[in-house]
């Protein structure tokens, strides 16, 4: 029996053209050609399709993949997802956007498979191809000057009472690391290099430190972290976008290798009704023939 739907939230998609795509690269298309919003645009207006850089190399050595889709830009679009228990709590098995469009083909018609996409181990995005082209990356600079500073691990009850700092929401009400949210970059990176200057004294090992520049990657993995699907969610010039994460013992039991190694999931359009749905299914264990 299949587990029911669960929301996620909405995405809006002013340009008409909706990305799902490696968050991990999202930022790099521009890299290697065309920015992502001019390839998206042109594969939303012929139905949708697969993105992929390097466009003229064998499959296995793509690093930059996206599906693109024509969406409502009227209003925003939801989005859900199908459930499964994996190694360490609940990860997505089928994620569904309603794309608020009438089906183009016949009242009977199939599904269109568009493409593949693996799992990013960074996570996946899902939102406006135009705002995209302005996401600010992993290794990005910091779009506000911000940065979170955050620490866990052995001594971190010690580190809290030499340097502050609030306790940290995980999933499920656990308690996360302890962190100093939104400093000037510069407090920031004191701060750390402080708490590892303490470290070395002791000498202390085991206590991870982490300098975080608010990048949008960082802004959106910050805002799912208490998420069970590690869904979060931010505005990015005028749109409303979407990171889901991967819960990290699944995607190394289930997912690890990627693209190189064909662990690879079908992006579909699907009729409901008279409307039109885009879906990505990720068999659950118990469902892969492998």
């Amino acid at each position: 029996m299949s587990e029911p739907l669960v929301d996620l939230g909405v995405v809006t998609i002013p340009s008409g053209a909706l990305v799902l795509g490696m968050a991990g690269s999202i930022d790099q298309w521009p890299e290697h050609g065309d920015p992502l919003s001019v390839r998206a645009t042109a594969a939303a207006q012929q139905g949708g399709g697969h993105l992929h850089e390097p466009a003229d190399r064998p499959s296995q050595e793509w690093f930059c993949e996206a599906v693109a889709v024509p969406a409502a830009s009227d209003r925003p679009l939801k989005v859900r997802a199908q459930t499964w228990d994996s190694y360490d709590g609940p990860v997505i098995t089928l994620l569904e956007v309603d794309l608020g469009l009438p089906w183009p083909g016949a009242p009977g018609g199939e599904s269109v498979h568009l493409g593949d996409l693996p799992i990013d181990r960074c996570g996946m995005v899902l939102g406006d191809a135009n705002a995209l082209d302005s996401f600010v990356g992993l290794s990005g600079e910091s779009i506000d000057g911000l940065a979170d500073v955050t620490y866990w691990g052995k001594y971190e009850d010690d580190a809290h009472a030499c340097f502050g700092g609030e306790s940290m929401s995980q999933v499920d009400g656990r308690r996360g690391p302890y962190g100093r949210l939104d400093l000037p970059l510069h407090e920031a990176h004191e701060l750390a290099d402080q708490i590892r200057d303490w470290l070395s004294k002791g000498p202390r090992t085991g206590l991870m430190v982490g300098a975080d520049a608010h990048t949008h990657f960082h802004l959106l993995d910050r805002a799912g972290e208490a998420h069970p699907l590690l869904a979060g969610q931010i505005e990015l010039d005028g749109a409303r976008i979407l990171r889901l994460g991967w819960d990290p013992g699944d995607h190394s039991m289930r997912h690890r290798g990627e693209r190189a190694w064909d662990q690879v999931y079908a992006v579909t359009l699907e009729r409901a009704g008279t409307t039109t749905l885009l879906r990505w299914t990720i068999p659950a264990e118990a469902d892969n023939p492998e």
